[in-house]
């Protein structure tokens, strides 16, 4: 079982040996992250306007819902506030700017019952981020945007942070994920038929840790633990964002948490911003974790 600690005083360094052993930690509102939130509930609430974001199903098909999403959470991920408050937070908690590398914030959603589970609204099975090709010193931010329940949350598997479990990420490349499936998301509707990794097996009926923090509280873990997205039970749309920080010092000294049974291939070293000055790792560094791009693939996401 996973240790969980609420508001811990911990300065950064302390904090990431504590996630790279398997803690969850769990933070209240800071000011930037508030303003995070409240950015991105602007941005949700002009896209969907005059409708409730949160009862969305009840009013919008879903090929629209779609349309509209498709048209927000590009326009979210590269706002340029998005990441200027990231910046804010990050010293809100005490990270050292020099050493700290993030990766553009995501926003999701997560739909009520089955109205929209898959392509842009992707419901998460249980999953490692280190299956999709992250390192081991990855950690990840989530910040839920409105108000969430125990049947419109994510959920933690942690039995699964010191047991490996069979699962398919041998068959993932993450250069491949870039040139073939990121930027289709929304055509995948009513199934998802990109190839993703997945467990092997039936997990325990155990393992289910739900935490729940208001809007603009942060809930941080470490990229090895295992998570999903949990059956949107509550009748409530859930939106949330999550952004992904390496520490750069780690990552040159192969700190992070233990690889128990990830197997995929390339790496997504490139996609990380200086909090000082956004500039990108350096190549050596990269190269620690890099692999040979496959004929077709694309080491770093370009949108279109």
């Amino acid at each position: 079982m996973a240790n969980v600690f609420f508001e811990p005083d911990f300065d950064d360094d302390e904090r990431r040996t504590q996630l790279y052993a398997g803690a969850v930690l769990v933070y209240g509102p800071r000011p930037a992250a508030r303003a995070l939130c409240g950015h991105a509930a602007a941005m949700i609430e002009e896209a969907f306007a005059p409708h409730d974001p949160r009862r969305i199903d009840q009013y919008l098909p879903v090929e629209e819902c779609v349309a509209r999403l498709a048209r927000l959470k590009p326009a979210f991920i590269h706002h340029p506030r998005s990441k200027e408050l990231i910046q804010h937070l990050l010293g809100e908690l005490g990270c050292d700017a020099d050493d700290t590398y993030f990766d553009v914030p995501r926003m999701r959603s997560a739909m009520p019952g089955d109205y929209l589970t898959s392509g842009i609204a992707y419901a998460f099975h249980p999953h490692r981020d280190t299956w999709y090709s992250a390192p081991q010193c990855q950690l990840n931010w989530w910040l839920p945007i409105y108000p969430i329940r125990p049947g419109n949350s994510m959920a933690f598997h942690p039995r699964y942070f010191v047991e490996g479990i069979p699962n398919t990420s041998r068959d993932y490349n993450y250069y491949r994920w870039n040139a073939e499936s990121r930027a289709n998301a929304a055509q995948h509707v009513k199934t998802d038929t990109r190839i993703q990794p997945h467990a092997e097996v039936q997990l325990a009926d155990d393992t289910d840790l739900r935490l729940l923090c208001p809007p603009g509280g942060i809930i941080l873990f470490s990229a090895a633990q295992l998570h999903s997205t949990v059956p949107n039970t509550s009748g409530e749309a859930r939106y949330s964002i999550d952004f992904r920080t390496v520490h750069c010092s780690d990552a040159a000294a192969g700190r992070g948490a233990p690889n128990q049974d990830s197997a995929c291939t390339g790496t997504t070293m490139r996609d990380y911003l200086r909090a000082s000055d956004l500039s990108h790792l350096p190549d050596e560094i990269v190269g620690l974790y890099d692999d040979e791009v496959p004929a077709g693939g694309a080491a770093v996401f370009s949108p279109a």
